[in-house]
């Protein structure tokens, strides 16, 4: 099962660094946020990722093709015909496809953009700024066993984000997606979704979260994986600092590897 990861925003809110990098990029520790994403998946066995770049897409593209220089220690011998030794030989077992998927495309769009990269197969989705202990094998599992087209991993941050109406068998009967309620769940990303997903995207301007979820809940396939575990955006500088002082701590509940 294919991952994918949604990479192309703006970044906005963190302006700070996100005007000279896509906020992917930004460093918790010493590695971008979508590193952490990505071996977060793939401590669970799922290896093979297609990114949807957007906003300063080629910086993203230049972190793998240099990903030795990145993870690995190097030794350039200038006295031997320029020779480049890697040391401790940093490697991952990621096959990673890296899309253009336009810069002010939205996140239904990127979707789209990707599907022949997916083909008629069921694959992991999320965004490329949040990271969660979620166990993703017993989030697959969970997929399989209701047979709905889409689950989304659902938590409770506060009021802050908007909202789901959950129902009957974890069935989401509304998507409201600028709710103020406290204490209501939000779609923390982490989603399963089905081939039938690309058939109810419409364009580049297509918010996945508005049409076609709200689609998904009117029809009964929209189904929330309660999680209490933890879960943390990288939304604004603040964010990142309080994931970098819980990284510094080894209280980083993200990092299974």
């Amino acid at each position: 099962m294919k991952v994918v990861i949604l990479a192309g925003g703006l970044g906005t809110r963190i302006s700070e660094e996100s005007h000279l990098k896509p906020k992917p990029m930004i460093a918790i520790g010493d590695a971008p946020i979508l590193w952490h994403i990505m071996k977060g998946y793939s401590y669970y066995g799922f290896n093979e990722f297609v990114i949807c770049c957007g906003y300063k897409g080629h910086i993203i593209k230049e972190y793998f093709a240099d990903y030795y220089l990145h993870r690995s220690d190097i030794t350039f011998d200038f006295t031997n015909g320029n020779d480049m030794i890697v040391h401790n030989n940093v490697a991952e077992p990621w096959k990673v496809t890296l899309v253009d998927t336009g810069l002010h495309t939205q996140t239904g769009g990127r979707i789209k953009r990707i599907r022949n990269y997916i083909g008629a197969e069921p694959f992991l989705c999320t965004y490329g700024d949040g990271v969660s202990d979620v166990d993703i094998s017993k989030l697959v599992e969970f997929h399989k066993s209701h047979g709905k087209i889409a689950t989304i991993t659902a938590v409770q941050p506060g009021n802050k984000f908007g909202v789901l109406d959950i129902g009957e068998n974890q069935v989401i009967q509304k998507f409201t997606e600028k709710g103020k309620e406290e204490g209501g769940w939000i779609n923390a990303g982490f989603m399963v979704l089905e081939p039938e997903v690309f058939d109810m995207i419409d364009e580049d301007s297509t918010v996945l979260e508005r049409k076609p979820f709200e689609t998904l809940a009117s029809m009964g396939e929209l189904v929330a994986y309660k999680y209490d575990g933890f879960w943390q955006c990288m939304d604004t500088q603040r964010d990142k600092q309080y994931l970098e002082r819980k990284l510094e701590k080894g209280d980083a509940p993200w990092v299974k590897w």
